[in-house]
C-alpha cells in the first residue's frame, strides 16, 4: 500500500511489536492507538517523510522515544500517552519544531519540564504531560507558546508557584477567529485528545478547537493563585485542585466569562467566596471543597443552580444556601424580625384591648343616657305618659283589626290544614281575639 494516505487500526486487539515495515509506508497519518502493542518504538522514521500524525497511545510500549521521529519534516501531531515510556523527556524532541500536539501523558517520565519546549516548539497548541513523575518548578517561559490552548500538567510532583506570566497565553485570552482544526496541513484527520473537564475524562475530536484548558491538579504547587490568570478570557476549564495553594480567591475571577468548569478543591485557600463568581453564567461545574473558606455562599444567577452542598464541604466556616449551616447575620436578622413581630403583635393586642375597653366604657354611659332620654320624661311627666300609652293602644287596635279581617277571609271550608294551623298560632299569640 505505497499510496495509502491514512491508516487507522485503533481499538483492536493487535499485539506484538511494531513492524519496521511501517516506517517505509508513505501516508499522512496512522493511528494504532488502543491496542495491545508492546516492545519499543522502531527507530527508522527517517525514511517516512510524509507523516503528519503519529498515534501509538494506549498500548504497552516501553523504551525511549527514538530520535528519528523528529526527522519527519511535516510531523504535527505525536500521541504516545498511556504507555510505559520511562526516563527523561528526550532532547531529540526539540527538533520537532512543527508539532501542534505533544501528548506524552500517563507514562513514567521523570525529571523536570525541559526549557527547550518553550524555546523550540513554538507552534504547540496542545501540551499534555499529565500523570508522569515530573518534578521541579513549572517553567515560566512556557507562556511564550502563544498558540497553546490546552496545558495539562496534572498528577505529577511539580512544586513551586504558578508563574504569573501564565496570564500571557495569547490563544487563551484573545478572542479571534477560531481554527477549524488543530492541525495546519492535514484536514482529513480530526485530532483527538482526552481532557479532564467537570470531573470526568472527555475525549474531544471535532470540538477540540473550542477547548481551552489549564489543569495543574494533584501536584505540590503552593503560593497564591496568580491574579493574572483572570485575563485568560477564553478559558473553559481551570483545575488547580489537590495542591497547597493559599491566599484568597481573587475577586477578578468573575472576568473568566467563558469558564464552564472550576475546581479549586483540596487546597488551603481562605477568605470569602467572591461575589463576582455570580457573573460566571456558563459555569456548570464547581468544586471548592476542603479549603478554609468562610462567610456566606454567594447566591444569584448560575451559582443558584449549584444545590449540592458537597461543592463546599470541608469549609466549616461557610454558611448559607445550599449548606445547612445558617449565617449569624441571618439569625440576628431573624431574631430582630421576631422581636419586631412580637412587638407589633403586642402593640396590636394592646391597641385592640384598649379599643375594647373604650367600647365597654362607652356602652354604660350610652345605655344610661339613652334609657333616661326615652323613659325619663314618661316617669316624671304624666301627660306624656298618658299620650304614649294611648298611642300604643291605637297601634294595637290597628293590628288587631287587620288580623281579624285576615282570619275571616280564610275561615272557609277549603282552608287547608297548614293555613288553619298558622291562623291558630296567630290567634294564640293574640289572646284578645
Amino acid at each position: 500500500m505505497p499510496n495509502l494516505e491514512y491508516l487507522s487500526l485503533s481499538i483492536n486487539n493487535l499485539s506484538g511489536e511494531i513492524p519496521l515495515s511501517l516506517c517505509h509506508l508513505r501516508y499522512g497519518a496512522f493511528d494504532l492507538s488502543k491496542n495491545l502493542l508492546s516492545g519499543e518504538l522502531p527507530d527508522c522514521w527517517n525514511h517516512s517523510s510524509l507523516i503528519i500524525v503519529m498515534d501509538f497511545s494506549s498500548n504497552s510500549l516501553s523504551g525511549s522515544i527514538p530520535p528519528s521521529i523528529c526527522s519527519l519534516p511535516f510531523l504535527e501531531s505525536l500521541h504516545l500517552s498511556n504507555n510505559n515510556l520511562p526516563g527523561e523527556l528526550p532532547l531529540s524532541l526539540k527538533s520537532c519544531a512543527r508539532l501542534n500536539t505533544l501528548d506524552l501523558g500517563q507514562n513514567g517520565f521523570i525529571g523536570t519540564i525541559p526549557t527547550w519546549i518553550e524555546e523550540s516548539l513554538l507552534s504547540l497548541k496542545i501540551l499534555r504531560l499529565r500523570s508522569n513523575k515530573l518534578v521541579g518548578n513549572i517553567p515560566p517561559n512556557l507562556s511564550r507558546l502563544r498558540a497553546l490552548q490546552i496545558l495539562d500538567l496534572a498528577s505529577n510532583n511539580l512544586s513551586g508557584t504558578i508563574p504569573s506570566s501564565f496570564g500571557n497565553f495569547t490563544a487563551m485570552k484573545v478572542s479571534g477567529e477560531m481554527n477549524r482544526t488543530i492541525l495546519k496541513n492535514y484536514t482529513h484527520y480530526n485530532e483527538n485528545v482526552q481532557v479532564t473537564i467537570k470531573g470526568i475524562y472527555i475525549e474531544y475530536a471535532i470540538l477540540l478547537p473550542l477547548v481551552i484548558v489549564m489543569d495543574f491538579s494533584n501536584n505540590n504547587l503552593s503560593g497564591m493563585i496568580p491574579e493574572e490568570l483572570t485575563s485568560l478570557f477564553r478559558l473553559v476549564s481551570l483545575n488547580l485542585s489537590e495542591n497547597h495553594m493559599t491566599g484568597e480567591i481573587t475577586k477578578k475571577i468573575g472576568t473568566l466569562q467563558q469558564l464552564e468548569s472550576l475546581d479549586l478543591s483540596r487546597n488551603n485557600l481562605f477568605g470569602g467566596i467572591p461575589s463576582s463568581m455570580i457573573g460566571l453564567t456558563f459555569l456548570s461545574y464547581l468544586n471548592l471543597s476542603y479549603n478554609n473558606l468562610s462567610g456566606r455562599v454567594p447566591i444569584g444567577n448560575q451559582l443558584q443552580t449549584f444545590v449540592d452542598p458537597s461543592i463546599y464541604i470541608g469549609n466549616p466556616d461557610l454558611c448559607g444556601f445550599p449548606l445547612s449551616q445558617k449565617c449569624k447575620d441571618d439569625k440576628t436578622n431573624q431574631g430582630l424580625n421576631t422581636v419586631g413581630e412580637d412587638e407589633q403583635n403586642d402593640n396590636s393586642m394592646n391597641e385592640e384591648g384598649s379599643e375594647m375597653k373604650q367600647l365597654y366604657m362607652s356602652m354604660g354611659p350610652g345605655f344610661t343616657v339613652g334609657f333616661w332620654f326615652v323613659f325619663g320624661p314618661l316617669l316624671f311627666n304624666r301627660k306624656w305618659r298618658e299620650a304614649y300609652f294611648q298611642h300604643i293602644d291605637q297601634v294595637f287596635n290597628v293590628v288587631y283589626m287587620a288580623l281579624a279581617t285576615i282570619f275571616t277571609k280564610f275561615k272557609v271550608r277549603n282552608i287547608t290544614t297548614s293555613q288553619f294551623v298558622t291562623l291558630n298560632c296567630i290567634c294564640n299569640f293574640f289572646p284578645f281575639f
